[in-house]
């Protein structure tokens, strides 16, 4: 094989890599950030005294979801526009 079809391939797989990061992180961060409000929507109906406490708790946890997903978009972009693997073929 040559250079340019290895080339190809890495840039084929790459795509499809970034395509599953980028898909994947945001269904679980959907899903994740879907079943924690309404557990938290349940806890607030069931004790509205510990809404200030679970609401603290909830938005903490929201943050630290969504950027496990950003991570992974920042890490798909890296891969995208300098891909280092592209640097073995000469």
């Amino acid at each position: 094989m040559d250079n340019v079809q290895f080339l190809a391939m890495v840039q084929a797989y790459t795509g499809i890599g970034i395509g599953l990061m980028i898909g994947l992180g945001a269904a679980g961060a959907c899903i994740g950030v879907g079943i924690m409000c309404s557990r938290f929507l349940e806890g607030a109906a069931r004790q509205p005294e510990m809404i200030p406490t679970l609401q603290g708790k909830v938005f903490l946890l929201l943050g630290l979801t969504d950027a496990s997903f950003i991570i992974a978009v920042g890490l798909a972009m890296l891969f995208a526009f300098g891909n280092p693997l592209l640097a073995v073929i000469q």
